[in-house]
């Protein structure tokens, strides 16, 4: 049972910060380098300073980024540069943004969520995590006590919270309202009327909670709390830090979308590809889309069109650097079983990213799981054509080009306990930081 609860938000204070859209970011995890510079110099109080400070030289255990952020925090905190709900409330974001020429409007509740282990089956992931970002993540946690970004968390339940949402909106003044680095418009309103807080958390209680993004900083909550529990003689089930926060959207909303995430590899050579077409004859119906310079344009299109035709089929697109065709791999019934017998769970072996991740790289290429993981080998980009255009100019040998993950197999995953080959989903658009905040400290009102 999800215990979904409204809590005292951290916010910007409008009186001192007067444009939101200069202080928010996207999630730690997708700023690059030079983003991560560009929102350092575009505000002193951007929430890049909480959840991505940057490292100096002569940093050690006692001076780091992550002592650095709890500074920045408490002093904006006295500052009244953030400011606390006085009442516990639950918060709606609304983000609206462009996808396949349309616009879009994406629904959350951003809520304080009771923390549960993955083996209760009340909140469960659908991928792997790395102990290196765990632990990073740990350490910021030990000194901001706090959730700068909420969990990206997903809820099925015939509409009743969406629908909900969505009328309250019709009745309140939005809190903010920005366009933001994106170009996404994200607004955000607060639910204060205790009987509609009532029945959200009463609904919720139906749900299981499945993570769309931010597994590591979930798991990091859980050793968070862990850690507390360890070092505090009067922590109780009442602490904050049995609690995360965590923006929840419903599975039937029609905003909610996942991107692919093709693959893109280094050092594979045109013999090593050549050698595994081979061997993959026998798995797959292979079609081959050859091309002039002059038609290279048109072929393209072609290509990509074909794969999303083949949405329904395990279809996986290969383009290697200097090649003119591009191949088109469509499974054999029947292979996966066939291949690996029982060793790969029925909910994983319906998956793309299973037969490109087991298939193709592991079984017809020869890689290890540390290969896989390796990200110096392993690139990722969320659209097709820039995928092609990262092979011809960016250094990459070979492209793998897949179909989105649907949403149905994420919860057939998840509810089965199991965990998808990493980035098998690119949920579209990232939650963004710095709308909310919570803290983690008791008595922090």
């Amino acid at each position: 049972m999800a215990k979904v609860l409204p809590f005292h938000g951290i916010l910007y204070n409008r009186e001192k910060i007067a444009d939101p859209a200069a202080v928010v970011a996207p999630p730690y995890d997708v700023i690059s380098r030079q983003q991560q510079e560009a929102f350092h110099n575009q505000h002193p109080n951007n929430i890049i300073r909480l959840i991505l400070g940057e490292n100096k030289p002569g940093d050690n255990s006692n001076e780091n980024r992550h002592t650095r952020a709890a500074v920045f925090f408490n002093k904006w905190l006295k500052e009244k540069i953030l400011i606390t709900d006085p009442e516990p409330v639950f918060y709606i974001n609304a983000t609206t943004f462009e996808h396949n020429r349309q616009m879009i409007t994406r629904y959350g509740l951003i809520a304080r969520v009771r923390l549960e282990p993955f083996e209760k089956g009340i909140i469960l992931p659908h991928e792997k995590t790395f102990s290196k970002v765990k632990s990073e993540r740990l350490e910021l946690m030990k000194v901001c006590h706090a959730n700068f970004s909420p969990i990206f968390a997903l809820y099925s339940d015939q509409n009743a919270v969406l629908s909900i949402l969505q009328n309250e909106i019709q009745k309140l003044d939005s809190l903010i309202s920005i366009k933001d680095q994106q170009n996404q418009i994200q607004k955000l309103w607060r639910i204060s009327d205790q009987s509609i807080c009532n029945s959200i958390s009463k609904a919720m209680e139906k749900n299981k909670l499945f993570i769309a993004d931010g597994h590591h900083r979930y798991e990091t909550a859980l050793n968070y709390r862990n850690w507390v529990a360890e070092n505090e003689p009067d922590f109780d089930s009442s602490h904050p830090a049995n609690y995360i926060m965590m923006y929840l959207c419903s599975m039937n909303d029609p905003g909610l979308i996942i991107l692919p995430a093709h693959r893109l590899l280094k050092n594979v050579s045109k013999k090593a590809l050549d050698t595994a077409l081979k061997k993959l004859e026998e798995w797959f119906m292979i079609k081959v889309f050859s091309f002039e310079k002059e038609s290279r344009g048109p072929v393209q299109k072609k290509f990509i069109t074909a794969i999303k035709a083949s949405a329904d089929q395990n279809t996986i697109g290969i383009y290697q650097k200097d090649r003119s065709e591009f191949y088109l791999l469509t499974l054999k019934p029947g292979i996966m079983r066939k291949v690996f017998g029982q060793e790969i769970p029925e909910a994983l072996t319906c998956l793309d990213v299973t037969v490109l991740t087991r298939l193709i790289f592991m079984k017809a290429m020869g890689f290890d799981q540390a290969g896989l993981d390796d990200e110096k080998l392993i690139a990722y980009s969320s659209f097709a054509e820039n995928a092609v255009e990262m092979i011809d100019n960016n250094g990459f040998d070979a492209g793998f080009i897949l179909n989105h993950t649907k949403i149905e197999q994420v919860q057939n995953v998840a509810g089965n306990g199991l965990i998808m080959p990493r980035k098998s989903t690119y949920f579209y658009p990232k939650v963004i930081s710095g709308m909310v905040q919570n803290s983690l400290e008791p008595g922090a009102i």
